[in-house]
Protein backbone atom coordinates (compact mmCIF):
# COMPACT_ATOMS: atom_id res chain seq x y z
CA UNK A 1 0.00 0.00 0.00
CA UNK A 2 1.27 3.84 -0.97
CA UNK A 3 0.85 6.17 1.15
CA UNK A 4 -1.51 7.73 -1.73
CA UNK A 5 -3.86 4.80 -1.11
CA UNK A 6 -3.76 5.23 2.35
CA UNK A 7 -5.58 8.13 1.93
CA UNK A 8 -9.47 8.48 2.63
CA UNK A 9 -10.92 10.09 -0.63
CA UNK A 10 -14.63 10.32 1.41
CA UNK A 11 -14.72 11.00 5.08
CA UNK A 12 -17.82 9.59 7.08
CA UNK A 13 -17.75 11.21 10.69
CA UNK A 14 -19.49 8.25 12.39
CA UNK A 15 -16.71 6.23 11.55
CA UNK A 16 -13.45 8.42 10.68
CA UNK A 17 -11.60 10.78 13.20
CA UNK A 18 -7.64 11.63 13.12
CA UNK A 19 -6.85 8.70 15.72
CA UNK A 20 -8.98 6.11 14.02
CA UNK A 21 -7.38 6.86 10.31
CA UNK A 22 -4.33 5.01 8.48
CA UNK A 23 -0.71 6.26 9.66
CA UNK A 24 0.97 6.97 6.49
CA UNK A 25 4.06 4.75 5.67
CA UNK A 26 6.50 8.48 6.24
CA UNK A 27 4.74 8.50 9.74
CA UNK A 28 6.08 5.45 11.64
CA UNK A 29 9.17 5.20 13.64
CA UNK A 30 8.76 1.88 15.47
CA UNK A 31 11.28 -0.31 15.22
CA UNK A 32 11.92 -4.03 16.66
CA UNK A 33 13.21 -2.61 19.75
CA UNK A 34 9.75 -0.96 20.07
CA UNK A 35 7.67 -4.17 19.93
CA UNK A 36 10.26 -5.84 21.74
CA UNK A 37 9.53 -3.36 24.86
CA UNK A 38 6.31 -4.13 24.80
CA UNK A 39 6.55 -7.35 25.69
CA UNK A 40 9.14 -7.43 28.01
CA UNK A 41 7.25 -4.47 29.91
CA UNK A 42 4.18 -6.71 29.46
CA UNK A 43 6.43 -9.74 30.94
CA UNK A 44 7.98 -7.44 33.76
CA UNK A 45 5.10 -5.92 35.15
CA UNK A 46 4.30 -6.89 39.07
CA UNK A 47 1.48 -8.82 37.80
CA UNK A 48 3.42 -10.68 35.14
CA UNK A 49 5.25 -11.53 37.65
CA UNK A 50 3.40 -12.80 40.04
CA UNK A 51 1.41 -14.62 37.59
CA UNK A 52 4.55 -17.00 36.55
CA UNK A 53 6.09 -17.07 40.45
CA UNK A 54 2.34 -18.83 40.89
CA UNK A 55 2.36 -21.02 38.69
CA UNK A 56 5.26 -22.19 39.62
CA UNK A 57 3.91 -23.46 42.94
CA UNK A 58 0.49 -24.17 41.95
CA UNK A 59 0.40 -27.31 40.05
CA UNK A 60 2.77 -29.37 42.22
CA UNK A 61 5.09 -30.13 38.74
CA UNK A 62 8.57 -29.60 39.06
CA UNK A 63 10.18 -25.77 38.62
CA UNK A 64 12.12 -26.70 35.19
CA UNK A 65 9.03 -28.15 33.77
CA UNK A 66 7.24 -25.03 34.46
CA UNK A 67 9.33 -23.03 32.81
CA UNK A 68 9.02 -24.94 29.88
CA UNK A 69 5.62 -24.59 29.53
CA UNK A 70 6.17 -20.83 30.51
CA UNK A 71 8.33 -20.49 26.95
CA UNK A 72 6.10 -23.02 25.00
CA UNK A 73 3.83 -20.58 25.65
CA UNK A 74 5.90 -17.49 23.98
CA UNK A 75 6.57 -19.29 21.24
CA UNK A 76 3.11 -19.86 20.85
CA UNK A 77 2.56 -16.25 21.36
CA UNK A 78 4.68 -15.28 18.84
CA UNK A 79 3.27 -16.99 15.99
CA UNK A 80 -0.52 -15.55 16.77
CA UNK A 81 0.96 -12.23 17.00
CA UNK A 82 2.74 -12.44 13.45
CA UNK A 83 -1.13 -12.89 12.29
CA UNK A 84 -3.32 -10.40 13.89
CA UNK A 85 -0.03 -7.51 13.23
CA UNK A 86 0.50 -8.19 9.81
CA UNK A 87 -2.60 -6.18 8.21
CA UNK A 88 -2.33 -3.37 10.63
CA UNK A 89 1.04 -3.10 9.66
CA UNK A 90 0.15 -3.64 5.78
CA UNK A 91 -2.91 -0.67 6.40
CA UNK A 92 -1.98 1.52 9.63
CA UNK A 93 -5.14 0.93 11.16
CA UNK A 94 -5.89 0.02 14.60
CA UNK A 95 -7.54 -3.04 15.75
CA UNK A 96 -11.27 -1.66 16.06
CA UNK A 97 -11.39 -0.81 12.05
CA UNK A 98 -9.14 -3.29 11.45
CA UNK A 99 -12.03 -5.48 12.71
CA UNK A 100 -14.80 -3.69 10.76
CA UNK A 101 -13.77 -6.12 7.29
CA UNK A 102 -15.19 -9.46 9.83
CA UNK A 103 -17.75 -7.61 12.00
CA UNK A 104 -19.38 -4.87 9.35
CA UNK A 105 -18.23 -1.25 9.76
CA UNK A 106 -20.83 -1.10 12.74
CA UNK A 107 -20.92 -4.26 14.14
CA UNK A 108 -16.95 -3.94 14.53
CA UNK A 109 -17.63 -1.82 17.90
CA UNK A 110 -19.27 -5.19 19.52
CA UNK A 111 -15.76 -6.42 19.90
CA UNK A 112 -14.47 -2.82 20.41
CA UNK A 113 -16.10 -2.66 23.19
CA UNK A 114 -15.53 -6.20 24.92
CA UNK A 115 -12.37 -5.36 24.50
CA UNK A 116 -12.41 -2.08 26.11
CA UNK A 117 -14.23 -3.31 29.03
CA UNK A 118 -11.21 -5.74 29.60
CA UNK A 119 -8.44 -3.05 28.88
CA UNK A 120 -10.24 -1.09 31.43
CA UNK A 121 -9.78 -3.99 33.67
CA UNK A 122 -6.66 -5.14 33.09
CA UNK A 123 -5.62 -0.92 33.71
CA UNK A 124 -7.11 -0.97 37.14
CA UNK A 125 -5.25 -4.15 38.37
CA UNK A 126 -2.01 -3.12 37.16
CA UNK A 127 -2.13 0.68 38.34
CA UNK A 128 -3.04 -1.11 41.77
CA UNK A 129 0.23 -3.19 41.40
CA UNK A 130 2.16 -0.72 40.18
CA UNK A 131 1.28 1.23 43.33
CA UNK A 132 2.63 -1.01 45.68
CA UNK A 133 6.06 -0.60 44.27
CA UNK A 134 5.69 3.24 45.62
CA UNK A 135 3.98 2.21 48.71
CA UNK A 136 7.08 0.09 49.24
CA UNK A 137 9.09 3.40 48.21
CA UNK A 138 7.45 5.43 50.77
CA UNK A 139 7.29 3.13 53.37
CA UNK A 140 10.64 2.22 52.91
CA UNK A 141 11.98 5.72 53.69
CA UNK A 142 9.21 7.39 56.08
CA UNK A 143 7.49 4.15 57.58
CA UNK A 144 3.96 3.07 57.92
CA UNK A 145 1.31 4.99 59.89
CA UNK A 146 -1.18 2.20 59.88
CA UNK A 147 -4.50 2.22 58.87
CA UNK A 148 -6.47 0.55 56.19
CA UNK A 149 -10.07 0.79 54.10
CA UNK A 150 -10.72 -1.79 51.36
CA UNK A 151 -7.80 -3.75 51.84
CA UNK A 152 -5.54 -0.91 51.79
CA UNK A 153 -3.81 0.97 53.94
CA UNK A 154 -3.37 4.90 54.02
CA UNK A 155 -0.19 4.72 52.20
CA UNK A 156 -1.44 2.30 49.87
CA UNK A 157 -4.39 4.86 49.08
CA UNK A 158 -2.00 7.51 48.56
CA UNK A 159 0.47 5.36 46.44
CA UNK A 160 -2.64 4.07 44.07
CA UNK A 161 -3.25 8.05 43.76
CA UNK A 162 0.04 8.91 42.67
CA UNK A 163 0.06 6.33 39.90
CA UNK A 164 -3.45 6.88 38.42
CA UNK A 165 -2.54 10.24 38.11
CA UNK A 166 1.07 10.01 36.82
CA UNK A 167 -0.41 7.53 34.11
CA UNK A 168 -2.98 9.99 33.12
CA UNK A 169 -0.34 12.66 32.79
CA UNK A 170 2.01 10.58 30.84
CA UNK A 171 -0.76 9.68 28.07
CA UNK A 172 -1.77 13.04 27.89
CA UNK A 173 1.78 13.78 26.19
CA UNK A 174 0.91 11.33 23.64
CA UNK A 175 2.43 8.00 21.91
CA UNK A 176 5.56 9.53 21.49
CA UNK A 177 6.69 10.20 25.37
CA UNK A 178 5.06 6.66 26.18
CA UNK A 179 7.31 4.75 23.37
CA UNK A 180 10.37 6.79 25.24
CA UNK A 181 9.06 5.88 28.76
CA UNK A 182 8.54 2.17 27.84
CA UNK A 183 12.03 2.28 26.10
CA UNK A 184 13.63 3.17 29.39
CA UNK A 185 11.29 1.21 31.77
CA UNK A 186 11.85 -2.60 29.89
CA UNK A 187 16.09 -2.73 29.89
CA UNK A 188 15.99 -0.96 33.57
CA UNK A 189 13.72 -3.77 35.33
CA UNK A 190 15.95 -6.78 33.63
CA UNK A 191 19.06 -4.83 35.65
CA UNK A 192 17.03 -4.88 39.00
CA UNK A 193 15.78 -8.58 38.67
CA UNK A 194 19.03 -10.29 37.82
CA UNK A 195 20.32 -8.13 40.80
CA UNK A 196 17.70 -9.77 42.86
CA UNK A 197 17.71 -12.72 41.95
CA UNK A 198 21.61 -12.68 42.19
CA UNK A 199 21.68 -11.54 45.85
CA UNK A 200 18.66 -14.58 46.80
CA UNK A 201 21.15 -16.96 45.02
CA UNK A 202 23.69 -15.70 47.29
CA UNK A 203 21.95 -15.96 50.50
CA UNK A 204 20.14 -19.33 49.70
CA UNK A 205 23.82 -20.33 48.78
CA UNK A 206 23.79 -24.39 48.10
CA UNK A 207 20.33 -24.98 49.12
CA UNK A 208 19.02 -23.20 45.96
CA UNK A 209 19.84 -25.66 42.75
CA UNK A 210 18.26 -28.98 44.98
CA UNK A 211 14.96 -26.48 45.86
CA UNK A 212 14.47 -25.78 42.37
CA UNK A 213 14.22 -29.03 41.13
CA UNK A 214 12.00 -30.57 43.89
CA UNK A 215 11.08 -27.46 46.21
CA UNK A 216 7.66 -27.56 43.79
CA UNK A 217 6.70 -31.51 43.33
CA UNK A 218 3.17 -32.11 44.99
CA UNK A 219 3.46 -28.90 46.91
CA UNK A 220 -0.35 -28.41 45.51
CA UNK A 221 -3.45 -29.66 45.57
CA UNK A 222 -3.66 -29.98 41.86
CA UNK A 223 -5.29 -33.97 41.23
CA UNK A 224 -4.72 -33.65 37.21
CA UNK A 225 -2.22 -35.64 35.11
CA UNK A 226 1.60 -34.05 34.62
CA UNK A 227 0.60 -33.36 31.17
CA UNK A 228 -2.50 -31.56 32.06
CA UNK A 229 -0.79 -29.20 34.51
CA UNK A 230 1.99 -29.05 31.59
CA UNK A 231 -1.09 -27.86 29.31
CA UNK A 232 -3.12 -25.78 31.83
CA UNK A 233 -0.15 -23.99 32.74
CA UNK A 234 0.74 -23.16 28.49
CA UNK A 235 -2.87 -21.90 28.48
CA UNK A 236 -2.74 -19.70 31.22
CA UNK A 237 0.50 -17.75 30.29
CA UNK A 238 -1.23 -17.70 26.51
CA UNK A 239 -4.41 -16.58 28.15
CA UNK A 240 -2.21 -13.57 30.30
CA UNK A 241 -1.27 -12.47 26.61
CA UNK A 242 -5.02 -12.48 25.15
CA UNK A 243 -5.80 -9.15 24.92
CA UNK A 244 -2.32 -7.55 23.40
CA UNK A 245 -2.40 -10.55 20.92
CA UNK A 246 -6.28 -9.78 19.70
CA UNK A 247 -5.67 -6.07 19.29
CA UNK A 248 -1.54 -6.31 18.48
CA UNK A 249 -2.73 -4.31 15.60
CA UNK A 250 -3.04 -1.07 17.94
CA UNK A 251 0.80 -1.28 17.87
CA UNK A 252 1.91 -2.72 14.77
CA UNK A 253 0.24 0.29 12.89
CA UNK A 254 3.13 2.10 14.18
CA UNK A 255 6.18 -0.19 12.90
CA UNK A 256 8.18 0.51 9.71
CA UNK A 257 7.85 -2.77 8.35
CA UNK A 258 6.70 -6.42 8.98
CA UNK A 259 10.31 -7.61 9.56
CA UNK A 260 10.54 -5.21 12.25
CA UNK A 261 7.56 -6.56 13.71
CA UNK A 262 8.78 -9.89 13.36
CA UNK A 263 12.22 -9.47 14.63
CA UNK A 264 10.63 -7.23 17.90
CA UNK A 265 8.12 -10.38 18.62
CA UNK A 266 11.00 -12.64 18.14
CA UNK A 267 13.24 -11.17 20.68
CA UNK A 268 9.95 -9.95 23.08
CA UNK A 269 8.23 -13.48 23.68
CA UNK A 270 10.09 -16.72 23.44
CA UNK A 271 13.39 -15.36 24.38
CA UNK A 272 12.58 -12.94 26.86
CA UNK A 273 9.77 -15.57 28.32
CA UNK A 274 12.54 -17.92 28.93
CA UNK A 275 15.15 -15.53 30.67
CA UNK A 276 12.43 -14.00 32.36
CA UNK A 277 10.92 -17.36 33.63
CA UNK A 278 14.41 -18.64 34.29
CA UNK A 279 15.11 -15.26 37.13
CA UNK A 280 11.21 -16.36 38.26
CA UNK A 281 12.21 -19.72 38.79
CA UNK A 282 15.57 -18.98 40.71
CA UNK A 283 13.87 -16.23 43.06
CA UNK A 284 10.90 -18.05 43.93
CA UNK A 285 12.78 -21.12 44.66
CA UNK A 286 15.08 -19.23 46.65
CA UNK A 287 12.35 -17.53 48.73
CA UNK A 288 11.52 -21.28 50.08
CA UNK A 289 14.80 -21.96 50.86
CA UNK A 290 15.34 -18.38 52.80
CA UNK A 291 12.10 -17.85 54.68
CA UNK A 292 10.43 -20.94 54.50
CA UNK A 293 7.68 -19.63 52.29
CA UNK A 294 7.29 -19.34 48.44
CA UNK A 295 7.21 -15.42 47.82
CA UNK A 296 5.26 -14.53 44.41
CA UNK A 297 5.13 -10.31 44.79
CA UNK A 298 8.61 -9.20 44.15
CA UNK A 299 7.31 -5.98 46.50
CA UNK A 300 7.25 -8.81 49.04
CA UNK A 301 10.36 -10.51 48.64
CA UNK A 302 12.63 -7.08 48.36
CA UNK A 303 11.20 -6.08 51.62
CA UNK A 304 12.54 -9.31 52.97
CA UNK A 305 16.10 -9.07 51.63
CA UNK A 306 16.15 -5.70 53.45
CA UNK A 307 18.66 -3.74 51.50
CA UNK A 308 17.48 0.37 51.24
CA UNK A 309 19.35 0.95 47.93
CA UNK A 310 18.11 -1.76 46.56
CA UNK A 311 14.85 -1.21 47.59
CA UNK A 312 14.45 2.33 46.38
CA UNK A 313 15.72 1.12 42.82
CA UNK A 314 13.69 -1.77 42.82
CA UNK A 315 10.65 -0.03 43.25
CA UNK A 316 11.01 2.58 40.40
CA UNK A 317 12.28 -0.05 37.68
CA UNK A 318 9.24 -2.11 38.77
CA UNK A 319 6.88 0.94 38.99
CA UNK A 320 8.33 2.22 35.41
CA UNK A 321 7.94 -1.14 33.74
CA UNK A 322 4.14 -1.56 34.89
CA UNK A 323 3.18 1.94 34.60
CA UNK A 324 4.81 1.60 30.83
CA UNK A 325 2.61 -1.88 30.03
CA UNK A 326 -0.76 -0.57 31.50
CA UNK A 327 -0.22 2.54 29.15
CA UNK A 328 0.13 0.67 25.66
CA UNK A 329 -2.08 -2.90 26.30
CA UNK A 330 -4.38 -1.39 28.47
CA UNK A 331 -4.72 2.06 27.75
CA UNK A 332 -4.24 2.76 24.14
CA UNK A 333 -6.73 -0.02 23.39
CA UNK A 334 -10.02 1.23 25.31
CA UNK A 335 -9.11 4.88 24.04
CA UNK A 336 -8.89 3.19 20.28
CA UNK A 337 -12.26 1.63 21.23
CA UNK A 338 -14.14 4.05 22.87
CA UNK A 339 -13.19 6.87 20.25
CA UNK A 340 -14.61 3.74 17.38
CA UNK A 341 -17.65 4.10 19.43
CA UNK A 342 -18.48 7.39 18.69
CA UNK A 343 -15.55 9.09 16.57
CA UNK A 344 -17.28 12.78 16.14
CA UNK A 345 -17.46 13.33 19.84
CA UNK A 346 -14.74 10.59 21.36
CA UNK A 347 -11.24 11.58 20.73
CA UNK A 348 -7.91 9.37 21.78
CA UNK A 349 -7.29 11.63 24.50
CA UNK A 350 -11.07 11.67 25.57
CA UNK A 351 -11.56 7.86 25.24
CA UNK A 352 -8.30 7.73 27.45
CA UNK A 353 -10.23 9.60 29.94
CA UNK A 354 -12.98 7.29 30.53
CA UNK A 355 -10.86 4.76 30.87
CA UNK A 356 -8.47 6.09 33.26
CA UNK A 357 -11.69 7.10 35.18
CA UNK A 358 -13.53 3.79 35.61
CA UNK A 359 -10.02 2.09 36.04
CA UNK A 360 -9.76 3.95 39.67
CA UNK A 361 -13.02 2.33 40.77
CA UNK A 362 -11.71 -1.31 39.24
CA UNK A 363 -8.03 -0.73 41.17
CA UNK A 364 -9.49 0.26 44.09
CA UNK A 365 -11.69 -2.49 44.49
CA UNK A 366 -8.91 -5.47 43.24
CA UNK A 367 -7.71 -6.04 46.87
CA UNK A 368 -11.15 -6.47 48.70
CA UNK A 369 -13.51 -7.62 46.16
CA UNK A 370 -11.82 -8.61 42.40
CA UNK A 371 -8.59 -10.61 43.38
CA UNK A 372 -10.85 -12.87 45.70
CA UNK A 373 -11.38 -15.22 42.61
CA UNK A 374 -8.04 -16.01 42.39
CA UNK A 375 -5.74 -14.50 39.79
CA UNK A 376 -5.44 -17.74 37.45
CA UNK A 377 -8.90 -17.99 37.12
CA UNK A 378 -9.42 -14.19 36.27
CA UNK A 379 -7.06 -14.40 33.31
CA UNK A 380 -8.57 -17.57 31.75
CA UNK A 381 -12.23 -15.68 32.30
CA UNK A 382 -11.29 -12.32 30.40
CA UNK A 383 -9.54 -14.38 28.36
CA UNK A 384 -11.80 -16.27 26.74
CA UNK A 385 -14.67 -14.00 26.89
CA UNK A 386 -12.74 -12.17 23.78
CA UNK A 387 -11.07 -15.54 22.57
CA UNK A 388 -13.53 -16.15 19.44
CA UNK A 389 -12.33 -12.62 17.91
CA UNK A 390 -9.17 -13.61 17.14
CA UNK A 391 -9.74 -16.48 15.25
CA UNK A 392 -12.78 -14.22 13.42
CA UNK A 393 -9.95 -11.97 12.51
CA UNK A 394 -7.56 -14.67 11.16
CA UNK A 395 -9.80 -16.40 9.33
CA UNK A 396 -11.31 -13.44 7.76
CA UNK A 397 -7.90 -12.07 6.34
CA UNK A 398 -6.16 -15.14 5.65
CA UNK A 399 -9.50 -17.40 4.47
CA UNK A 400 -11.63 -15.42 3.67
CA UNK A 401 -10.64 -12.41 2.09
CA UNK A 402 -7.21 -13.67 0.93
CA UNK A 403 -4.91 -10.37 2.30
CA UNK A 404 -6.99 -7.98 0.31
CA UNK A 405 -8.71 -5.17 1.40
CA UNK A 406 -10.52 -2.35 0.52
CA UNK A 407 -9.64 0.61 2.65
CA UNK A 408 -11.93 3.11 1.67
CA UNK A 409 -14.70 1.35 2.28
CA UNK A 410 -13.73 0.58 5.75
CA UNK A 411 -14.65 3.78 6.64
CA UNK A 412 -17.74 4.14 4.75
CA UNK A 413 -21.22 4.02 5.58
CA UNK A 414 -22.48 2.99 2.00
CA UNK A 415 -24.90 -0.25 1.96
CA UNK A 416 -23.30 -1.07 -1.38
CA UNK A 417 -19.73 -0.72 0.59
CA UNK A 418 -17.71 -4.36 0.95
CA UNK A 419 -17.96 -4.07 4.82
CA UNK A 420 -21.83 -2.88 5.49
CA UNK A 421 -23.47 -6.24 4.92
CA UNK A 422 -26.89 -6.26 7.08
CA UNK A 423 -27.26 -2.19 8.35
CA UNK A 424 -23.56 -2.36 9.23
CA UNK A 425 -23.36 -5.93 10.87
CA UNK A 426 -22.50 -8.97 9.64
CA UNK A 427 -24.78 -11.75 11.31
CA UNK A 428 -22.51 -14.74 10.30
CA UNK A 429 -20.02 -12.92 12.53
CA UNK A 430 -22.11 -12.46 15.20
CA UNK A 431 -23.57 -16.05 15.27
CA UNK A 432 -19.68 -17.28 15.29
CA UNK A 433 -19.00 -15.73 18.14
CA UNK A 434 -22.01 -16.33 19.88
CA UNK A 435 -21.38 -20.31 19.49
CA UNK A 436 -17.74 -20.17 20.25
CA UNK A 437 -18.03 -18.00 23.42
CA UNK A 438 -20.77 -20.11 25.18
CA UNK A 439 -18.07 -23.05 24.88
CA UNK A 440 -14.82 -21.03 25.82
CA UNK A 441 -16.19 -19.26 28.50
CA UNK A 442 -17.99 -22.74 30.01
CA UNK A 443 -14.59 -24.15 30.19
CA UNK A 444 -13.59 -21.88 32.77
CA UNK A 445 -16.89 -21.40 34.62
CA UNK A 446 -18.79 -25.04 34.55
CA UNK A 447 -17.59 -27.41 37.07
CA UNK A 448 -17.81 -30.24 34.91
CA UNK A 449 -15.71 -28.42 32.52
CA UNK A 450 -13.30 -27.79 34.71
CA UNK A 451 -10.38 -29.68 33.47
CA UNK A 452 -10.44 -27.64 30.15
CA UNK A 453 -10.31 -23.92 31.87
CA UNK A 454 -6.47 -23.62 31.03
CA UNK A 455 -7.60 -24.10 27.58
CA UNK A 456 -10.13 -21.73 27.50
CA UNK A 457 -8.46 -19.05 25.11
CA UNK A 458 -7.32 -21.40 22.53
CA UNK A 459 -10.27 -23.69 22.40
CA UNK A 460 -12.68 -20.04 22.01
CA UNK A 461 -9.84 -18.84 19.09
CA UNK A 462 -9.84 -22.19 17.41
CA UNK A 463 -14.00 -22.25 17.51
CA UNK A 464 -14.62 -18.77 16.44
CA UNK A 465 -12.30 -18.85 13.72
CA UNK A 466 -13.98 -22.42 12.49
CA UNK A 467 -17.48 -21.43 12.77
CA UNK A 468 -17.04 -18.11 11.02
CA UNK A 469 -15.37 -19.87 7.94
CA UNK A 470 -18.34 -22.31 7.94
CA UNK A 471 -20.47 -19.79 8.00
CA UNK A 472 -19.19 -17.29 5.43
CA UNK A 473 -18.55 -20.61 3.29
CA UNK A 474 -20.34 -19.65 0.27
CA UNK A 475 -20.65 -16.59 0.47
CA UNK A 476 -19.97 -13.76 -2.37
CA UNK A 477 -16.99 -11.64 -1.53
CA UNK A 478 -16.89 -7.82 -3.18
CA UNK A 479 -14.37 -7.63 -5.56
CA UNK A 480 -11.46 -5.22 -3.47
CA UNK A 481 -10.66 -1.97 -5.13
CA UNK A 482 -7.17 -1.76 -3.41
CA UNK A 483 -4.90 -4.54 -2.02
Amino acid sequence: MTDQELEIRHIDSTLYNDDLAPIKKRDRNWGWFEIFNVWSNDIQSLFGYTLAASLFISYGLNGWAVMAAIILAGFVVMVLVNLTGKPSVKYGVPFPVMIRSSMGVRGANFPAMLRAIIGIFWYGVQTYFASTAVALLITALIGDPGGSWLGMSAVGWVSFVIVWIFQMALFWQGIERIKHFLNWAGPMVYVVMIALMLIVWFQAGSELLPAVSTIFSGSSEYEGSAIGAFLAITGTMIAYFAAVVINFGDFTRFVKSEKQMKLGNLLGLPLNVAFFSFIALIITAGTLALFGETLTNPSDIIERVDSLPLTIIAAVTFFAATVGINLVANFIPPAYDLANLFPRRISFRIGGLITAVVAFFVGALWVSVISQIGIAGFVNALGAVVAPFYGIIVVDYYLVKRQRLNIQDMFSADPDGAYYYLKGWNKRAIGAFALAAMFSISSVWVPALEALGGYAWLIGAALGGLFYYLLMKGQRQPVTAHS
